[in-house]
């Protein structure tokens, strides 16, 4: 099978938005007596903050500016939960939210400005509030849609649920306000798929689907994709699979997932010596590794999947489901600062978490779901946006480090690099994640004598020759050098 992948996804900078705590706008009329929790409140605390869809459209010329080119958005249909992944109407966006027509503004303003909007998919399980589920509540075993879910006996015990006694019906992770939905039933299946349709025509550009593999059905994934693609063949699918994902990526299913391999790797590496020791998050094997280990991991993980694949992968350093990368590496700066500048020179779509990139530094859910601070702007790390900001320029700027070949070159004392090539264009990449500067010398076996200008570092004017098949290049402490020929 010929493997096709997005196109647009290849060249993008995504920006993950947790909608409630994102931005809240005054733009959005609310019913009288509506009330929310002071923006910015201890997110432990829950409830809502009133971020919204149209607070999003307000901030996109802040995205435009730090570089940002598609946003994923965790859940936005109408949810009895901040976080969304509890849906009851999946054909409405939540009236919290500014309902779908802030859908619609934010897909108008985001388009004009080039942007993708890519939406959150919950199809493994609903909420207690979806109406064919009260329905069952209401009329037990006289309900025509028993069979959209998998009920033991009855009465149910929706509001109930012990070790002695759980709940009486299947639902996710044992919790009775998320039923599970019956996928064998072709019914659910239509329903699943005309969502999926429906979105896709409203002007969306893809789907992230949460947990994906618990609906254990190739048949399913392989007929979401026929009917996404059908409604827009350049639809992103993105799997969120926290493990290694080949039966999802032959090309019949999902275009990539979110790439928590990629994730592990480079925290373990450029921040292993500040990891937090007591932090391990399922599905997160961090711990300490050397350069000579990751260089491992890295071929490993794009041996895994075809290359169209890899280029079109969801890298991130954190999410909404994780501790934020700063504080897993106990606010090691410089450590943050090489894991986004891998992501955004490394093959695969690079995703930053809101608020990253001023720093926010938290712990895991919910801590890691506070409000981005819009009106403390002391608060912000200014510094750390600029790099940021020069960051995604670095990678917009150049086309070979997003779609060019990968080979790794060197991974000795700290020190790992690698090469790209675009046609007839090469580039060197250099992270040294040593506290001193170090000086290597680069074996090029396929390169007998070119130039390369250093593009990174600020003042460097000095051209690097190629000698030999071997380049030498000085690196600074916990930086890197990337050296691109002209043609």
């Amino acid at each position: 099978m010929t493997i096709k992948t997005p196109d647009w996804v290849k060249h993008a900078v995504f920006y993950q938005i947790y909608p409630d705590r994102f931005a809240r706008s005054p733009r959005t009329k609310h019913p009288r007596g509506i009330t929310f929790k002071k923006w910015g409140s201890p997110p432990e605390e829950q409830g809502y903050q009133g971020g919204d869809l149209y607070g999003v459209v307000d901030k996109l010329d802040y995205l435009k500016d730090l570089g940002i080119t598609a946003l994923y958005l965790n859940p936005i249909f109408s949810s009895a939960s901040n976080h969304g992944y509890h849906t009851f109407d999946y054909m409405q966006v939540n009236p919290l939210l500014g309902g779908n027509e802030a859908l619609r503004e934010l897909l108008d303003e985001a388009h004009a400005r080039n942007m993708y909007v890519v939406l959150d998919g919950v199809f493994n399980h609903a909420s207690r509030g979806f109406w064919p589920f009260h329905h069952v509540l209401e009329n037990g075993e006289k309900s025509p849609y028993i069979d959209w879910f998998t009920i033991y006996d009855y009465p149910l015990r929706p509001y109930s649920s012990t070790r002695r006694k759980p709940a009486n019906y299947a639902c996710w992770w044992n919790l009775p306000a998320l039923p599970t939905l019956n996928t064998d039933n072709l019914g659910v299946r239509d329903y699943i798929f005309d969502v999926a349709r429906y979105w896709i025509e409203f002007g969306i550009d893809g789907w992230r689907l949460d947990v994906p593999e618990e609906i254990d059905d190739d048949s399913f994934w392989q007929e979401f994709r026929r009917v996404v693609k059908g409604a827009n063949p350049e639809t992103y699918i993105c799997g969120e699979i926290w493990h290694k994902a080949q039966r999802w990526l032959q090309g019949d299913q999902f275009d990539a997932v979110m790439n928590y391999l990629f994730t592990w790797a480079a925290i373990s590496f450029f921040g292993r010596k500040t990891l937090r020791p007591h932090y391990h998050p399922e599905g997160l094997p961090l711990k300490k590794r050397g350069v000579k280990k990751f260089a491992k991991l890295i071929d490993h993980m794009h041996s895994l999947y075809d290359w169209e694949i890899n280029h079109v992968q969801l890298n991130l350093l954190d999410s909404h489901d994780m501790a934020r990368a700063l504080w897993i590496m106990d606010g090691d700066k410089s450590a943050l600062q090489l894991c986004a500048l891998f992501q955004m020179t490394m093959p695969g779509a690079p995703c930053i978490y809101y608020g990253d990139e001023i720093g926010l530094s938290s712990d895991g859910d919910p801590h890691c779901r506070g409000a981005f601070p819009w009106e403390n702007e002391d608060a912000w790390d200014k510094d750390l946006l600029t790099f940021y900001k020069k960051a995604t320029v670095l990678r917009h700027d150049n086309p070979i480090l997003r779609t060019g070949t990968f080979q790794q070159l060197y991974a000795k004392s700290d020190v790992y690099a690698f090469q790209r090539q675009l046609d007839e264009q090469q580039a060197i990449v250099v992270f040294n994640a040593a506290t001193k500067s170090k000086k290597v010398t680069l074996p090029l076996p396929d390169i007998e004598s070119k130039t390369f200008t250093e593009i990174w570092q600020e003042d460097n004017e000095q051209l690097y020759q190629v000698k030999g098949n071997k380049l030498e290049v000085t690196v600074p402490a916990r930086d890197i050098f990337v050296l691109i020929t002209s043609g």
